[in-house]
């Protein structure tokens, strides 16, 4: 019976693998709140997250795997999709680069770290990487956008 369970769950799993789209701007807002709301961080936290700085801090660990899980981009038996990992975060590289920037990120856990350290340890290389790059620049240039319309 166990045996059925454990087959059933797994193909289940890979029914709804394909399913899978990247996350909007407006569903990424939604999950951080989501996740904020479930793992509260300090004010000085919070700000170092939104300049991109991301202390290996329990608290910063649980809140980032939330955010992942719920992009469906990680969960806590696999780890990190590379191909969704390629596919939201991509930015304007080639899915084919940014999958083997993904791929290099992606271990299977063998050291057997809580989640927590898992999915930070992935979201560490994938942001010393050239997607990482991507971002920072994603983000500075939406910033100086908003203080131009803000002026």
């Amino acid at each position: 019976m166990l045996m059925y369970l454990i087959v059933a769950l797994a193909l289940c799993a890979v029914a709804h693998a394909d399913d899978w789209t990247p996350k909007t701007g407006e569903e990424i807002r939604k999950i951080r709140v989501d996740c904020l709301k479930e793992n509260p961080l300090s004010n000085d936290q919070i700000s170092q997250l939104k300049n991109l700085i991301f202390p290996n801090e329990p608290d910063v660990r649980q809140y980032l795997t939330c955010s992942a899980i719920k992009l469906g981009i990680f969960c806590d038996q696999q780890g990190y999709h590379a191909d969704r990992l390629a596919k939201q975060f991509k930015m304007d590289l080639s899915e084919e680069e940014a999958l083997q920037i993904a791929q290099s990120c992606v271990d299977d856990n063998a050291q057997k770290s809580p989640t927590d350290v898992w999915a930070f340890r992935g979201h560490k290389c994938m942001m010393a990487s050239k997607i990482g790059d991507k971002v920072r620049a994603f983000v500075k240039a939406k910033a100086e956008e908003a203080k131009k319309k803000a002026a």
